[in-house]
This record gives C-alpha cells, sequence and structure tokens, in this order.
C-alpha cells in the first residue's frame, strides 16, 4: 500500500473512531486510562527493550548527550507515565461542562458546551513521554489521536503505542482510537499535515525547526508550540541566595526541555558580587557560559558571545549571560530575542515585579521561581500535550480544557425566526 493510502486510512480510522469516543462517559475514559496504567506497568520491561535498541542507534549516531537524556526510559520514567494516566483519570472531565446558559427576549435557552475537538495529530521528536502523555490527555477528552514521533524514538513510541492502544480497545475504546505513524519518512508527515477532510487541529511539538515546518506547510489548522528561549533577570534588589538557587536549578536540572533557561541577564549593580558565584556553581556543573563583554571581564573562563548566542535554544550545557543596566533593559532584551515561552524575575522589589508581570509578553511569567515549573504536570492538568506560544485558543502548558472546543446548543419551544 502506498504512503498516502496508509495515512488516509489511518486517518479514516481516526474519524470513526472520534465519533465513538465522543460518546464514552468520564467513567468509561477514566476506566480506561487506569488499565493503560497497569498496562504500562505490566509491559515495562517491553518498553524498555525497545527503548535500548533507540538508545544503541542513538549513540552510533553520535547523538548530544541532552537529547540521548530525552531519549531515555527506566523504570521510574514508566512509572510516571502510568502515573500521569492515574492523575488524568483523577481529574475533572472538562467534555459536557455547559460554561454558560442565558435565556433570549424570544424564550430561547442559548448555552455553550464544552465538546472534543475531534481527531488530534500530534508530531512530535525524540521523547518517547509524549506518546503516552498525548493519548491520555486525548483519550480523556474524547479525542482520537494520531501520533507521530522522532525517528530517534520509533521503536521506544512503537512499543508505548502498541500497550496503550490494547489496553484502550480491552477497556471498551474504539479500535483506532490511538494510532502511530509507522513510517518515518519524512513525507509521511506532509501527509499527515494535509490531511483536512479527517484531521481537526495538528500539535507540532520540538525544535524550531520541525515547528516552522509544520506551520509553513499544514493545510489543517495548527496549535503552535513554542521554541523555549527562556530567560531568567536578576535584579539589583534580588536575595542573593534565591537568585543562586534559581539559576542553577533553570539552567542544570535538565538542560534539554525547553522550560530551561538559556539567557540569564544580571543587573550591573549586582554583577560583581554575584557573578562569581555563579560562574563557580555553573563551572561544577559543566556548563558553557557565553557572555557579553562585562561579563567576560568578570568572569575570564565565559567566551564572548555572538548576536545568534542571544537568540539561541541550546537545550544543552550552555548559558548566554548578559549584564544589564536595569528593568527597563531586561524587558527590551526578552521582547527582542524570547520566544514568548517561559520568563523570570528574580527580585524583592514588589513593584519592579509587577512591572515585570505586566510589561513581559510571554506563555509563563514568574516572579521568585524557576522557570522549570512550566509543565502540564506542575501546574495540575496531569499532563500536558504541548505548550502553547500562540495566543489564540491555547496558551502555555495545554492540559484537558486545550483540548476542547465549544458548541452552542439552544432549546426552544416552537420559535420561529421573522
Amino acid at each position: 500500500m502506498e504512503l498516502k493510502d496508509q495515512m488516509r486510512e489511518i486517518g479514516a480510522k481516526a474519524r470513526k473512531a472520534a465519533r465513538k469516543l465522543s460518546t464514552l462517559s468520564s467513567a468509561q475514559k477514566d476506566h480506561g486510562l487506569k488499565m493503560i496504567a497497569e498496562a504500562l506497568i505490566h509491559h515495562s520491561s517491553l518498553i524498555l527493550d525497545a527503548n535500548q535498541k533507540d538508545l544503541k542507534e542513538g549513540r552510533q549516531k553520535g547523538l548530544p548527550e541532552a537529547l540521548m537524556d530525552r531519549l531515555l526510559l527506566n523504570e521510574m520514567r514508566i512509572e510516571e507515565m502510568a502515573q500521569g494516566m492515574r492523575a488524568l483519570a483523577a481529574l475533572p472531565d472538562p467534555v459536557g461542562e455547559v460554561t454558560g446558559m442565558w435565556k433570549r427576549p424570544n424564550g430561547l435557552m442559548i448555552g455553550k458546551k464544552r465538546v472534543p475537538l475531534g481527531v488530534v495529530g500530534i508530531i512530535y521528536e525524540a521523547r518517547p513521554n509524549v506518546t503516552a502523555d498525548a493519548a491520555g490527555l486525548c483519550l480523556k477528552t474524547g479525542n482520537a489521536a494520531v501520533l507521530r514521533g522522532g525517528s530517534e524514538a520509533f521503536y521506544s513510541n512503537l512499543a508505548i503505542s502498541e500497550v496503550i492502544s490494547q489496553a484502550a480497545e480491552e477497556a471498551g475504546m474504539p479500535v483506532g482510537c490511538i494510532q502511530l505513524v509507522r513510517s518515518t519518512d519524512r513525507s509521511a508527515v506532509d501527509e499527515l499535515l494535509k490531511m483536512n477532510q479527517y484531521l481537526d487541529v495538528v500539535i507540532p511539538r520540538g525544535g524550531a525547526g520541525l515547528i516552522q515546518h509544520v506551520v509553513n506547510h499544514a493545510t489543517v489548522p495548527v496549535i503552535e508550540t513554542g521554541v523555549g528561549n527562556c530567560h531568567t533577570y536578576i535584579d539589583s534588589e534580588a536575595d542573593m541566595d534565591m537568585a543562586l538557587d534559581i539559576a542553577i536549578n533553570a539552567k542544570t536540572s535538565r538542560p534539554g526541555v525547553c522550560n530551561a533557561m538559556e539567557t540569564l541577564l544580571v543587573n550591573r549593580e549586582i554583577a560583581p558580587q554575584i557573578l562569581p558565584l555563579l560562574g563557580e556553581k555553573f563551572r561544577a556543573k559543566g556548563v558553557e557560559l557565553r557572555g557579553c563583554p562585562q561579563t567576560c571581564r568578570i568572569l575570564p573562563e565565559a567566551v564572548p558571545a555572538k548576536e545568534e548566542d542571544w537568540s539561541t535554544e541550546y537545550l544543552d550545557l550552555i548559558l548566554a549571560v548578559k549584564v544589564v543596566d536595569d528593568l527597563d533593559a531586561a524587558i527590551e532584551h526578552i521582547s527582542l530575542y524570547g520566544t514568548k515561552h517561559s520568563e523570570a524575575i528574580v527580585t524583592n522589589n514588589y513593584g519592579k515585579a509587577q512591572r515585570f508581570l505586566e510589561e513581559v509578553d510571554a506563555a509563563a511569567v514568574y516572579v521568585n521561581a524557576s522557570t522549570r515549573f512550566t509543565d502540564g504536570g506542575q501546574f495540575g492538568y496531569g499532563a500536558e500535550i504541548g505548550i502553547s506560544t500562540q495566543k489564540l485558543h491555547a496558551r502555555g502548558p495545554m492540559g484537558l480544557e486545550a483540548l476542547t472546543t465549544i458548541k452552542y446548543i439552544i432549546y426552544g419551544n416552537g420559535q420561529i425566526r421573522n
């Protein structure tokens, strides 16, 4: 069967499954999620064996360590996937919620009701846990999912999707509700992006290249998830110890994820005191620093930053550092180079904190906390389908509500329009 025919078959199955999924009760969906959680644990050895194949190929290809970390699965990460399913089952179901009801002078009762999007296509790279997160969120909200993971995680994604789809079907969910595109050919993505007859939305989750390719080539509506060129600004009135902890955590706790800090901005008044302390801690963590001229004078180990460093999402143990004059300069820098993902200020000055919250245009804006919290699980959503940096329909970590839309429901008693 040709690729185009394969993709259409997947789309047709997903569309049929979506119609049935939309009629399932919350109890039926939650039962399915709990069964999936049990299946992930029960088949963990199968999943880990598949993951070892991906890791072996990744090492042979010389993939960066940060990418290998994103690719890695172990017992703890599989347990986290299972726990994510249980957490979703415990959350309220947004589908069917009537968010408003009003009566018109002619007697019509008009309401807004939450309904599934339908069929959601998700294109992602490297992280096999996304297969489980995306499937769980879609099933909870009554959406069928067509998944296309990166070739780096092919075997892991295949194993996880097979475990999930089998468990879902055994729980009474329709055949085809979760499908993985098994072709690693790039043309499969391009086919998916034009399947308007079958898909209601496509969500890309990955690097800048993938996201731009999807945005530029899709005819299916796209929810754009964002590149994370995230900043932390240490103000002159920051608590020194707090600033050190936040900056180290934001960069080094997991450098290969989109909510990691990529640029550190430091107020010039505090720079001579805090940069040497930060430099020592970053050196101990193996972080390469790329600094402005003033940073390089304070930290001789820093290499001079180039213009492109201010706009780069490294996803690695590399950090751009710039000394700025004041809050205005920090906000200006973020406005110029930020990707509207996550931005943070460390300060004890309430007025500056409020200005930062008001004036910085990003999906998540923090005061005295690490940008690493921009995550569906951390926000209480159970999991996330991605982090939207656009402003239409959904923004920030996309949980259950973001995978629904509304329909208007109208009750009448014979009204006709004059």
